[in-house]
């Protein structure tokens, strides 16, 4: 069974796609009655506050005819931003040799977040150095959240 992520990005990636945007990720939550369904839309352009708009009217339109949420919700739309999340091993495998922080499901070596240098991506893994002496194979189902760690000028962060 698909989750409510999985059905909301096969229901709104193309509307996205029509407006020249990539739907780069989907964040459902639910607050108790009401929930929060954040869009985050790319292109190799960089996205405008009318692109979100864009995005914005023609998802909700979409989502007032289909109705595939059963409570009220708030729809926000941005740019992924510096410190992307990362959705997808196609994305982990586009920034690799970046710093990410991360969020497992499930403690590993007895903790839940992580952070390192995404060293690569082996099948459904992916390849986080945490020093020089340890690598750990993480499944991308075993992420909860994952984010590019931004990396100012002068290399601070």
């Amino acid at each position: 069974m698909a989750s409510k992520r999985e059905i909301l990005e096969e229901l709104l990636a193309p509307v996205v796609e029509s407006l020249d945007c990539e739907l780069w990720g989907i964040d459902y939550q639910t607050h108790g009655r009401n929930a929060l369904l954040r869009i985050y839309i790319d292109a190799e352009r960089g996205i405008s506050v009318e692109d979100c708009e864009k995005v914005s009217r023609q998802v909700s339109a979409v989502m007032d005819v289909e109705d595939p949420i059963n409570s009220r919700y708030t729809l926000e739309v941005s740019s992924p931003g510096m410190d992307r999340p990362l959705y997808k091993l196609e994305q982990y495998q586009r920034f690799i040799g970046a710093q990410v922080e991360l969020r497992l499901r499930m403690p590993l070596d007895g903790q839940r977040k992580w952070r390192g240098l995404l060293a690569g991506v082996e099948g459904d893994e992916i390849v986080l150095r945490i020093d020089s002496e340890n690598e750990y194979l993480l499944p991308i189902d075993s992420i909860e959240r994952a984010n590019i760690v931004p990396t100012f000028e002068g290399g601070k962060k």
